[in-house]
């Protein structure tokens, strides 16, 4: 199962999203028969891309919070009581 098919949500996929959408609107009987297993696949591969970049990215902003957070302590515990 995959994610709603929103192309705002998901730029990095839009246009495997756009030929998927097509596919299913061009062969109404024979999607059901892998005539669109192909994009299907495509699809999920670019969602998983897209998840671990934007993991990646949280990751890198969480070090930089944690970094800016460990150096306010410092300044804190160098100029407390």
């Amino acid at each position: 199962m995959h994610p709603p098919l929103t192309l705002h949500r998901h730029p990095m996929c839009a246009e495997i999203i756009e030929q998927f959408q097509k596919c299913h609107v061009d062969h109404p009987i024979r999607k059901f028969f892998g005539d669109c297993t192909d994009l299907k696949i495509k699809l999920d591969q670019c969602f998983r891309q897209e998840k671990a970049l934007k993991r990646k990215a949280n990751m890198e902003q969480s070090k930089m919070l944690q970094a800016r957070l460990q150096a306010i302590r410092k300044e804190t515990a160098e100029s407390g009581p």
